[in-house]
């Protein structure tokens, strides 16, 4: 029997409750997941927090709390916000900043009253080892600097900031239960080079047309010559799920990609995202197919999802525990 793939909740258990609350970490723990995913970004005072996007509209009440505050194009970015003022939001589910629609209407309701808030990276580690000493647990951290060069741009070292509380936190070596991902090459090397971190790097691979991250070529990424390069300063690629299986939106036979097969040949591990219940691919008609597929026919060795139960469910079905 194969190692057991990892189940990784993205964002926390965000299918069930508002991405990065304190509330949806303690879920994950709940149903099982072997990591938590967390994005963390920088406040005006430099203090890392652990949310996703640069602006704060898609998932708080920003505008209401602070009018006056947005930027020339509508946003309101956390880097222009100081710790006390982000404490003062309240998170939500994610809406069209826009419309208001809630992005994923099943989820939990997005005008609902309950509070949550933004917490901070330490809190948020503080509180997954909270948890891990009171239930007898050894839940890891799957961290991402967001946007190191969108950092730069403002004068922040996301990278250096969050090596820092992991690093006051323990996670020193590659024996930690973390790994640090990035779309950024460039941002990898830097941690592992010049801020000599020792952690589990992972190359995230995007799509061309998201514009990630200008200049990096991730259609070479995904080839035999690109995956010699990554493997040269990473030790995982988390690519973007259609780049293993392509999905070609009619419902027919996807296209199966040699992806993993040419990244195991490299020594590196491939754990793809997003698994969404609520978003499948058109080439099948349920969550447990999908994950037959990934896990069995293309063989990865974790998965990045929003509902962490289904998949802990989905393997124990198979024999793993």
């Amino acid at each position: 029997m194969k190692k057991k793939p990892l189940v990784i909740a993205h964002r926390g258990a965000c299918g069930y409750l508002p991405e990065h609350s304190l509330a949806g970490m303690a879920l994950a723990f709940g149903m099982g997941a072997d990591y938590v995913e967390l994005d963390a970004i920088l406040t005006r005072d430099d203090v890392p927090i652990v949310f996703h996007d640069h602006y704060l509209d898609a998932m708080t009440n920003v505008a209401e709390m602070f009018p006056g505050r947005k930027r020339s194009d509508g946003r309101h970015y956390a880097v222009d916000f100081t710790l006390e003022e982000i404490k003062k939001l309240r998170l939500h589910d994610r809406v069209d900043p826009d419309t208001g629609k809630q992005t994923h209407p099943g989820r939990f309701p997005a005008e609902s009253r309950a509070h949550f808030e933004i917490p901070s990276l330490e809190e948020e580690i503080d509180f997954i080892q909270g948890l891990n000493k009171s239930l007898g647990m050894d839940m890891g951290i799957y961290i991402e600097p967001k946007g190191p060069a969108y950092h730069r741009s403002e004068g922040k070292d996301i990278g250096k900031a969050v090596i820092d509380v992991f690093r006051r936190f323990g996670y020193r070596s590659r024996d930690s239960r973390c790994y640090i991902q990035s779309f950024e090459p460039d941002a990898i090397r830097y941690m592992r080079e010049t801020l000599k971190s020792d952690l589990k790097m992972v190359q995230l691979i995007g799509d061309v047309t998201w514009e990630e991250t200008p200049g990096v070529d991730y259609v070479r990424m995904v080839t035999p010559a690109g995956l010699d390069e990554v493997a040269r300063y990473a030790d995982l690629i988390g690519p973007w799920m259609n780049q293993v299986v392509v999905d070609n939106g009619t419902g027919n036979r996807p296209d199966y990609t040699s992806l993993v097969e040419w990244a195991h040949e490299r020594n590196l591990e491939v754990h793809p995202y997003t698994f969404r219940a609520d978003a499948l691919p058109s080439y099948v008609s349920s969550f447990d197919e999908l994950l037959e597929v990934f896990f069995f026919k293309m063989k990865v060795d974790g998965i990045f999802t929003d509902f962490p139960d289904r998949a802990v469910r989905f393997l124990k079905k198979k024999g793993f525990e």
